[in-house]
């Protein structure tokens, strides 16, 4: 892998990237789950990242469990299953808000990254330091829309996700700016990121998660899961793009 700063450009496997890296067009399954805080800080201790508490107590944390199907994209066609943890920015104070405003400002901590593709799979871990692994995926479209992420032939996830109502595109179509966090090889890093989401569905609840007996499972399953959803969503189409990562100190 070659990287040239002056035009931020990397070339992966021979192929040149520009940054940002765009996605043109991709479907996306969410849930969210409400989980003890100090489980969630305990698993991700490894980054040097905070998670971000709220509830009574600042005792809760929020983890969103997801499933990407990246089809047009500069790094190819995908699936991707993700966890992410919601973060307090590095620097910034522990949150005193004591309900869900505490995460207005929060960032993503990506802990779980596993792909079906070797492309994405060596920018991911390359260019963002993503914890991108190699993994199967079975996808069910049909009434309910569901997925088996398997490991190294062992199952890590198992949702089952039931259709959501149609939310108003007012409300959903305007650009989002974020930031993902990643860890890897010893270094924590910060992606900036922008999105717009098309065609999304909410439903509180609405999905069924089983785990099985990949070590990923039994992280899951420190934090409480399964359990219910506080809510889940789908997009029909999501475009986003991907800056260069940036080390934190």
């Amino acid at each position: 892998m070659t990287h040239d700063t002056a035009v931020s450009r990397h070339t992966i496997a021979g192929t040149v990237l520009t940054m940002p890296v765009r996605v043109r067009t991709a479907q996306q399954h969410t849930a969210m789950f409400v989980v003890d805080a100090d489980p969630a800080q305990r698993m991700i201790d490894y980054s040097g990242l905070r998670v971000c508490r709220f509830g009574r107590g600042a005792r809760r944390a929020l983890v969103v469990l997801m499933l990407m199907h990246y089809d047009d994209t500069d790094l190819g066609r995908y699936y991707e299953y993700g966890t992410n943890v919601m973060v307090d920015p590095p620097g910034t104070p522990p949150s005193k808000a004591s309900g869900f405003s505490a995460l207005q400002s929060a960032g993503a901590f990506v802990h779980h990254l596993p792909v079906d593709q070797a492309f994405t799979l060596e920018a991911g871990r390359t260019i963002w330091g993503y914890p991108k692994v190699m993994a199967d995926f079975t996808v069910r479209n049909g009434r309910q829309f569901g997925f088996d992420v398997t490991i190294d032939g062992r199952l890590a996830v198992s949702m089952e996700f039931r259709p959501g109502l149609p939310v108003p595109s007012a409300f959903t179509s305007r650009r989002q700016v974020h930031s993902t966090y990643s860890h890897l090889d010893g270094v924590t890093r910060e992606t900036p990121g922008e999105m717009v989401m098309s065609g999304v569905r909410y439903r509180p609840g609405g999905v069924s998660l089983r785990l099985g007996d990949h070590p990923y499972a039994a992280e899951l399953a420190a934090l409480g899961l399964p359990k219910r959803a506080l809510v889940s969503s789908s997009a029909a189409n999501v475009d986003m793009t991907f800056g260069d990562a940036k080390e934190i100190a």
